[in-house]
Order: structure tokens, then sequence, then C-alpha cells
């Protein structure tokens, strides 16, 4: 009997290290001479994967997402995960901004990975979606290298993970 090998296509963040992005950017925000006596703010809302942004202007709000985006990176959380609101006027003469994390594969980007490992006609590589994470099995681990490597080739607008290789 022939054994088949597989790994699941997933995404996500480290929230811990969201958290720990987040409160960099608190001290620093606190520390500026531009934000001082502003109501400058960044607040992280660990269970919805969110973060508020409020600031006095839109020029302070471009700021204050400059300094939080910069130490985003600097954690190694990818920027291609974070699915940024508009700016909106908020209470008190201030300007919000809300910042969704994607912490899991939606619907839609699932789709598309499986299209598109399917389009890419990789022989005896199978695919499926299972619930917010794509498998994807071959009899040979060398067609499934060859699957990691085109997807890692394509955009699908979130930083895609490969684990769970056997």
């Amino acid at each position: 009997m022939a054994s088949t090998y597989s790994f699941d296509v997933t995404t996500g963040v480290d929230l811990q290290e969201v958290d720990n992005a987040i409160n960099q950017a608190q001290k620093e925000v606190a520390q500026r001479y531009d934000f001082k006596g502003s109501k400058a703010a960044v607040e992280f809302k660990r269970a919805e994967a969110l973060l508020d942004l409020v600031a006095d202007s839109d020029f302070q709000m471009h700021q204050l997402f400059d300094v939080v985006q910069t130490k985003l990176i600097k954690r190694g959380i990818p920027v291609k995960n974070l699915d940024i609101g508009d700016i909106k006027p908020a209470g008190g003469d201030t300007v919000k901004r809300e910042i969704k994390l994607k912490t899991e594969l939606d619907g839609e980007t699932s789709k598309k990975v499986t299209a598109a490992i399917k389009g890419a006609k990789l022989k005896k590589v199978q695919v499926s979606i299972q619930g917010e994470q794509v498998r994807v099995t071959s009899p040979s681990k060398d067609d499934l290298q060859e699957a990691i490597q085109f997807l890692r080739g394509e955009d699908f607008g979130v930083e895609l993970l490969f684990g769970n290789f056997r």
C-alpha cells in the first residue's frame, strides 16, 4: 500500500507578539514630542483580534499608524494579515481607525488557494478545504514541495503558513 504525504496551509498571527508590539508602540507614543498633550492612543482587543487607534487629526493618525506598523514589523507580524479600516470621525474632535487581524483563512481565500493549486496542474496532488485550513496531499513528497514553492510565489492577500507536514 502506497503511503500518502500531506501538509496544511493556514494563516495567523502570534497574538502575544502583537501585544508586545502594541505595548512598545504605546511607550513610544507616550514619549514622542509630537504626541504630547494629544488624545492619541492604541488599544489591543485580544479576544476580537482587533486594534483600535485614536488620534486628534488625520495627520496624527497616519503618524500613529506608522509607529504601530513599524513595531509590528519588528516583532515579525506579517503586514498582509492586517485588515486596515478607514479613518472615521469619532466623538470629542478625534478620529478613529480599526485594524482587524486575520487569524485564520476565510472561505474565499481557501477557495483561491484550492483553485490555484488545481490550476497549476501539479501531478497527483489532491486539495481539500477543512474548516479554516487547506489540506494538500500527494503520494510524493517532491510534489508537495513543488506545491509549497508554487504557493509561496502567489499572492492571496494573507501570509500563508505551511505546517503539519507528514
